[in-house]
């Protein structure tokens, strides 16, 4: 029972990260069209930043996924890599809170929490790994 719960939450912490990555990544071209008329430049550098918080979402889901599926739980990479990505959550989410949060959007002010909750059961079920229970 406690194997199925040391997995489901890095699980669940992984797949929510990376679909909330994938879903960053669809609207793109309808998210740049509400911006209203841009220079190109702008259009440009709004659809990149765009993309590049879809693509580290996604990347920031995966690895714990991959070094839960692919790893010895009990290495010092396996632990590293996934507090690794546990700061980054973190950090992402004081940003998300400082901007995106503050519009009136629900995605955006929804954002840090998806992140935070993500977070929160990586760290849970890699500190279950590393923990004898």
């Amino acid at each position: 029972m406690i194997e199925m719960l040391k997995i489901a939450m890095l699980y669940v912490g992984s797949i929510l990260i990376f679909l909330w990555g994938v879903g960053h990544l669809f609207p793109t071209k309808s998210i740049v069209e509400g911006f209203g008329n841009l220079s190109e430049d702008n259009r440009r550098i709004i659809t990149m930043e765009w993309i590049a918080e879809g693509l580290v979402l996604c990347f920031l889901g995966l690895i714990p996924l991959f070094l839960a599926i692919f790893s010895d739980q009990s290495e010092i990479a396996f632990f590293i890599g996934n507090l690794g990505c546990v700061g980054m959550l973190i950090v992402l989410a004081i940003l998300s809170f400082f901007t995106g949060a503050k519009t009136s959007i629900l995605p955006m002010k929804l954002c840090p929490y998806i992140k935070l909750t993500g977070a929160t059961l990586m760290l849970l079920g890699t500190m279950m790994y590393t923990i004898p229970i």
